[in-house]
């Protein structure tokens, strides 16, 4: 810890002599007042650099930087460990799941676009069961959420918190999970298709309006303002033209990755002709592929999904 500034004098006095040490205190209190037209602004200048250079450096994303694209290719793991049936991220421990990813992730390398792995964990899911408070959704515990996080810091990997609100608002779960989006590696993901008011999660393919993706949009970039932190991902799914209305609309904040993730498992061919449609259907973001390991009938290969134009910025694997 840095010297407060009078103890740092007091020894300078005693190192150089008394005579020294008061000429110093001298011109230190001149700078100090700012009255000295020369010297007062010199030494406020000076106390600002000096003042910058012992600020801590702001957070950056795993691996270094503050920006993910295009300087980096997200390749993530999918999923929840209540069932392994809930995706990838489940199946054994969160650090196996990080060496499966790693393994998955080297063929996406490149020296010029380095991947940075992540885990999408399922923070919110929706329910068949309309629970207490007849939401349609379960919460995931706060120590689930810490474990995954240490395991994606300990693989460098970000960690995505994934929304399925059942019959609750987008906003009011985000915010809910704001004391984990506050650190500089943790980004969201919002899931329309569980979202489906008025209806049994999984009987109907929910969907959301942009001007609540916007509100959810606006929020987490002010948290990423107010922390000085870096870049987070921001990722809607989508698998139907209508599961993102008026999705033109939807705001990309310079603080924000946002990125539409084409949701859906089946072919080759429907799934390369679903990503075609969903990136040239108006307002450009970041393009995101999903690929599943046992519902997709002839799983593409990364070498195909880099062959999409354009090639993903995410790619997923539940």
């Amino acid at each position: 810890m840095p010297l407060p500034q009078t103890v740092y004098l007091r020894r300078r006095l005693g190192a150089l002599g008394v005579l020294a040490g008061l000429a110093a205190l001298a011109g230190a209190a001149v700078g100090a007042g700012g009255d000295d037209r020369e010297g007062g602004p010199r030494s406020a200048a000076a106390r600002a650099v000096a003042a910058k250079a012992q600020a801590p450096p702001p957070p950056e994303l795993p691996g270094g930087g503050r920006r993910i694209f295009p300087d980096r290719r997200v390749v993530a793991f999918y999923g929840a460990p209540q069932a392994p049936e809930l995706g990838e991220l489940g199946i054994g421990s969160p650090d196996s799941a990080a060496r499966r990813l790693r393994k998955q992730a080297e063929p996406y390398e490149r020296r010029t676009r380095p991947v940075l792995p992540a885990f999408e964990l399922l923070a919110v899911i929706a329910n068949a069961d309309p629970g207490a408070d007849g939401l349609y959704r379960a919460r995931q515990d706060s120590k689930v959420i810490r474990r995954y996080l240490r395991a994606a810091r300990r693989a460098k990997a970000l960690l995505i918190l994934d929304v399925q609100p059942g019959h609750a608002d987008f906003l009011d779960e985000v915010r809910r999970l704001d004391r984990w989006l506050r650190e500089p590696d943790v980004g969201i993901a919002l899931d329309p298709e569980w979202h489906t008011p008025g209806a049994k999660p999984g009987t109907v393919i929910g969907s959301v309006g942009a001007e609540k993706v916007n509100q959810v949009a606006r929020h987490v970039a002010k948290i990423v303002r107010d922390g000085n932190l870096p870049q987070k991902l921001f990722v809607v799914h989508q698998f139907t033209p209508d599961m993102v209305a008026g999705k033109q609309q939807v705001i990309q904040p310079r603080e924000l990755a946002v990125t539409m993730n084409v949701d859906g498992f089946g072919t080759r061919s429907a799934k390369v002709s679903k990503y075609r449609l969903f990136t040239t259907d108006g307002k450009r973001f970041h393009d995101g592929f999903k690929l599943f390991y046992r519902e997709d009938t002839g799983l593409m290969k990364p070498r195909s999904v880099l062959g999409l134009k354009p090639p993903p910025d995410l790619v997923v694997y539940e």
